[in-house]
């Protein structure tokens, strides 16, 4: 298909499906593109393409900056912003011939399970043909989730604080990659946890996530948590050691984390996670079950870590300094015209006042020591214990192999697991007076994320089948989350790759 016939699909497609409100704005609303596909078209015609995104569009979410579009991160605060710059990601893919898609619906800034926390409503999937309900596209990048999901881009990026691109992948079916923290940059993305926030891909499958994924995957220096060149070389100098390059042709260990197989696992994801493990060992590939135990307290740290960094990080939106200042009086000192109060109740949603309050609470004098710190030294055992089970060690940390490896003692490349502990709800049951689902036990939905982006370790979820390709009434698919050590990123997309559900 030529690159022109491609996009006008994904243009045709983004009018269908409108009403699953993936996209809240688009390319094609705000000016030409024609003219660069077809030059794109014809560069690939010549055998000269810029790169493999060369004339495809991609979407993203709508808290990356674009100079040409709005970014909103779904917020009041911020519903008539636009960006003087491009991010550093929208650049780097503009440079490579990618056209903007559009920005793609989310969780007010980032913060949610199933991206129904927008001011432009909630992201609605319809993966499941038989059910004519609406489910959950999940959160907080669902909007770019859908997008791919329903061929209305090439590809899309989001970003994953605590699992927000692999939670809305394994519910859409979908490729869901979140890369080492610092090999992509963030200069231009809206923060909600600086020390989490990673800029992920989105695709249909793990060839167009890892072609995305080789362009953004550079140093920036704007950004202070992007990797260094001298990091980056010392990260691939210690996969090049040849106890560690050799597994391209050798037989991986994949582990079975133990801590994973919860009582409340649903039977789909358990027969999909059951399924990928028997597919590996078919292809000669050895499985090793493994502890992390403080993965049972790691969902709890998250959610002290990120909603107390959130707080400081939306303190700026006051309405003098960022944010859209609400009408009236400017008198902090009035009752009735208390800037700050008002612009920040007008102005943001009911999820995010939740966590800005959870955050100050936490970050306050008497809670620090009890809340805070607590949640740090558990990250560190978070740490700790994927390190303890990887046949690598963290390459940032010491310049050779783990002890594991050196004294002759099992460790995995690789860990499987399920993405979510369940299939996607229905959006009756989170929003609305039918609601059943509070906004704990949403949380709950990124009990298996969370642990790999604690540790900013590569993670990527993968759409598995449930159920025998013979039954029809069986056949759904559920995400499988393969997750490596730091910088083995390139290990962790191979791995995916065998997985894909079409291999299953």
């Amino acid at each position: 298909m030529s690159l022109l016939r491609e996009a006008e699909r994904c243009f045709a497609n983004q009018g269908s499906h409108a009403a699953l409100n993936a996209l809240i704005t688009t390319l094609h609303q705000s000016g030409q593109w024609l003219e660069r596909v077809k030059d794109a078209d014809a560069r690939r015609t010549r055998g000269t393409p810029k790169s493999k995104v060369d004339g495809r569009l991609i979407a993203f979410k709508d808290n990356i900056c674009t100079r040409d579009l709005p970014t909103t991160c779904a917020s009041n605060t911020l519903d008539k912003f636009i960006s003087p710059f491009n991010a550093t990601v929208v650049q780097q893919l503009q440079d490579a011939g990618a056209l903007i898609a559009g920005k793609a619906n989310l969780d007010e800034f980032g913060m949610g399970s199933h991206s129904i926390h927008s001011k432009f409503g909630p992201v609605r999937s319809l993966r499941c043909d038989h059910d004519a309900e609406s489910l959950s596209a999940g959160g907080s990048s669902g909007g770019s989730a859908v997008a791919v999901a329903t061929a209305q881009c090439y590809a899309s990026l989001g970003t994953d604080t605590g699992g927000s691109v692999r939670l809305p992948a394994a519910y859409t079916g979908t490729v869901g990659f979140k890369p080492s923290y610092g090999l992509v940059s963030r200069w231009g993305v809206v923060a909600y946890a600086n020390s989490l926030d990673t800029v992920g891909v989105l695709g249909s499958d793990v060839s167009s996530v890892r072609n995305v994924f080789d362009i953004v995957n550079q140093h920036d220096p704007r950004d202070p948590t992007n990797l260094s060149p001298s990091s980056r070389s010392r990260i691939d100098s210690h996969l090049r050691m040849p106890a560690l390059a050799s597994r391209v042709t050798s037989s991986l260990k994949i582990g079975i984390p133990l801590e994973y197989n919860i009582s409340e696992l649903a039977p789909s994801s358990r027969r999909a996670w059951s399924r990928s493990l028997a597919y590996l060992r078919q292809q000669g590939h050895t499985l090793h079950t493994v502890s992390l135990p403080t993965t049972k307290l790691a969902l709890s740290a998250y959610y002290v870590l990120a909603p107390a960094e959130a707080s400081s990080n939306l303190a700026k939106y006051d309405g003098v300094r960022y944010g859209n200042r609400p009408e009236g009086p400017d008198n902090i000192t009035s009752t009735e015209g208390c800037l700050y109060a008002n612009t920040r109740g007008e102005g943001f949603g009911s999820e995010v006042k939740r966590r800005i309050l959870l955050g100050a609470f936490s970050l306050s004098a008497d809670s620090m020591d009890n809340y805070f710190i607590q949640a740090q030294r558990i990250r560190r055992l978070v740490q700790h214990d994927f390190n303890a089970v990887f046949r690598a060690c963290q390459p940032l940390n010491s310049p050779g192999l783990g002890k594991n490896l050196d004294s002759g003692e099992a460790g995995v490349d690789v860990l499987v697991c399920p993405t979510a502990p369940s299939p996607p709800p229905r959006i009756s049951s989170l929003m609305g007076h039918g609601a059943t689902t509070s906004s704990l036990e949403a949380y709950v939905n990124d009990i298996f994320t969370v642990p790999a982006s604690l540790a900013g370790l590569p993670a990527i979820s993968v759409p598995v089948t449930t159920g025998s390709a013979k039954n029809s009434e069986d056949s759904d698919l559920a995400g499988i989350q393969v997750i490596g050590q730091y910088g083995d990123d390139g290990l962790v997309l191979k791995v995916a790759e065998l997985l894909e559900g079409k291999h299953l």
